[in-house]
This record gives C-alpha cells, structure tokens and sequence, in this order.
C-alpha cells in the first residue's frame, strides 16, 4: 500500500480534503493508496465551510478532527505533499524532503464559493496524483 502524506499548517481545510479525496477516489478504482494528512499547528477543528463543501458532494469529513504531524506519518509516506501554506522543511519532521507544493489559496476565511474552487482544484490534483498509480 503506497501512503501520500499532505501537510499544511493547520490540518483544518486543504489537507483534509485531499486525505478524504485520496481515500474515496483509491476506494473507488481500487488502489492501494491511502491519504493520510497532518498540520505543523492543528487547528482545534476543521473549517465549517471546508465541511459544508465536502458534504456537497458526498464526501463526507464529519467527525474528521485536526491532526499534529508527526516524524512517523512522514517515514511511513511514499509522497509528502504539501498543501501551498509554507510548510517549511524545518518546521516538518519528514526525514526526507518534500515531493512537491500544490500551491493552493486556503480556504481559511474563504465565502463558501471560493472554497468550492478550492476544493474542486484539490479533487482534480488527487485525480491526476492516482492515475500516476492506477
């Protein structure tokens, strides 16, 4: 099973939807793949909007909590990407460097059309990210 990390600072909106992306579309084509995601400074929940968003489309983030990064979840990832939040090598306890930044607006404080891009930018990155693996 090949695991791809996604970091951003606070682990409240763009990493956890990438995690949950990842997860369905694997699910889905069946590979085995598994997002896993994790913030430098975990938020205390993740972004209601960031939520709704989700919801919208049937992939559902209810009970998904905020997540500290850890040096294991970076030694056990095949990938590390980060989310565009300038998540610095020094500040990630990843033993290797990261693959690459997706450069993404965070949705923090966003109206919720503005996160519906957002998201939408993520679905279709995790598409092209698994069609590398399946």
């Amino acid at each position: 099973m090949k695991t791809v990390l996604f970091v951003c600072g606070h682990n409240a909106g763009r990493s956890q939807m990438a995690e949950a992306f990842t997860n369905a579309v694997a699910d889905e084509r069946a590979l085995a793949v598994r997002g896993v995601s994790g913030g430098t400074t975990p938020a205390d929940s993740l972004n209601p909007a960031v939520v709704e968003a989700m919801a919208e489309i049937g992939v559902p983030l209810a009970g998904k909590k905020p997540k500290m990064l850890t040096a294991e979840m970076a030694d056990e990832a095949d990938r590390i990407i980060t989310m565009g939040c300038g998540v610095s090598v020094e500040s990630c306890p990843a033993r290797v460097y990261v693959c690459e930044d997706w450069s993404l607006d965070d949705p923090a404080g966003q109206p919720i059309e503005r996160v519906r891009v957002i998201r939408d930018q993520i679905r279709a990155k995790v598409d092209e990210l698994l069609s590398e693996w399946g």
